[in-house]
């Protein structure tokens, strides 16, 4: 099954201009990337951060950055009102004006801010900053969208054929949620399909475990049989199985072996994992040793596209996600 293409998400955005943060505007990665975009004209860049020091970093790495946007959180003209709508928003934190100069003096706060007051799109952070640093402000500011009770996230997972005939798949969550509960993980499980058919697949979701189908047992089992009923329940026409050995979730040969008629079983390309450990050492794996292209992790749930990067990206990763934050906007 092939990707939905960057070419259909450029087309998006020529034919309807956005534009995205960059809370850490003076990384070279971000830079560089930035650079790109503004070469291709289709997506304005904001980057915060004092205008000199940007500029300069960029002219020596030799990245023209001419047209993007340039914002100061210590010279922006209209701070005033940031602080004012911050406060207003935090007002149940009791937070002072003189709390939240401090506070939306950081590239992370400030920035969602410009999303929140429609200066900007969207975001995307992490470069430097840690997850908790993005998804924070967000949750702060932005909030979960209406139907949504939590933020999650998802990789989508790209490995190329020479044929076009791309391998596309979607885990989570690997990156915000420590220890899903079931309904948790049925939410979960909604976004991601919903975030994976965005990118052309057709969700054939697996309920991950160390056991397939009662074949093992303990309360990790019990979590994701229990949690893959739910999700059945909740999404009566969804394609959806578990608990699912990885191994009997990917391969025909198993699947018949060991949960032979399942609907998923053998042909699963969305895949929940139990907790954040085995989400995130799952898609590192896909990427460093099985080739694949990975693009996230993409938050779900909230109520504007905020996005965060991984603090290892290439400016490469930081391009792609900058197209996939500003075309789901």
């Amino acid at each position: 099954m092939a990707v939905y293409n960057f070419g259909t998400m450029v087309n998006l955005l020529k034919k309807n201009p956005k534009k995205i943060v960059f809370t850490e505007g003076t990384d070279v990665r971000i830079l560089e990337a930035a650079s790109r975009l503004l070469a291709s004209n289709f997506l304005t860049p904001v980057l915060i951060g004092k205008p000199d020091e940007i500029e300069k970093i960029a002219e020596d790495e030799g990245y023209n950055i001419r047209g993007a946007e340039i914002i100061d959180p210590e010279n922006f003209d209209r701070f005033e009102e940031m602080v004012e709508q911050f406060c207003e928003l935090r007002k149940s934190k009791g937070v002072t004006p003189a709390q939240a100069r401090g506070i939306l003096s950081a590239g992370n706060y400030f920035g969602t801010m410009l999303v929140k007051m429609g200066i900007a799109d969207c975001l995307l952070g992490g470069a430097t900053y840690s997850t908790a640093d993005t998804v924070r402000p967000a949750l702060q500011i932005i909030k979960t969208k209406p139907g949504s009770s939590m933020v999650s996230s998802c990789f989508i997972l790209v490995r190329p054929s020479v044929t076009g005939d791309n391998q596309v798949i979607a885990m989570a969550d690997c990156a915000i949620n420590i220890k899903p509960t079931e309904d948790q993980l049925v939410e979960i499980c909604g976004e991601t399909m919903e975030c994976a058919k965005i990118f052309g697949i057709d969700p054939k979701v697996a309920f991950l475990s160390y056991s397939t189908l009662g074949s093992g047992s303990g309360e990790d089992v019990d979590k994701m049989r229990n949690a893959c009923a739910k999700a059945k329940a909740k999404f009566p026409d969804a394609k959806i199985d578990g608990e699912l050995q990885f191994d009997a979730a990917v391969s025909p040969a198993v699947a018949k072996t060991k949960c032979k008629g399942s609907p998923v079983a053998g042909y699963a390309n969305t895949f929940i994992f139990p907790d954040i450990n085995a989400g995130n050492i799952g898609y590192k794996i896909a990427q460093r040793m099985g080739s694949f292209e990975a693009y996230g992790p993409i938050l779900l749930g909230l109520n504007a596209p905020i996005n965060d990067l991984s603090r290892g990206c290439n400016a490469q990763e930081v391009y792609s996600m900058s197209i996939i934050t500003a075309a789901l906007s």
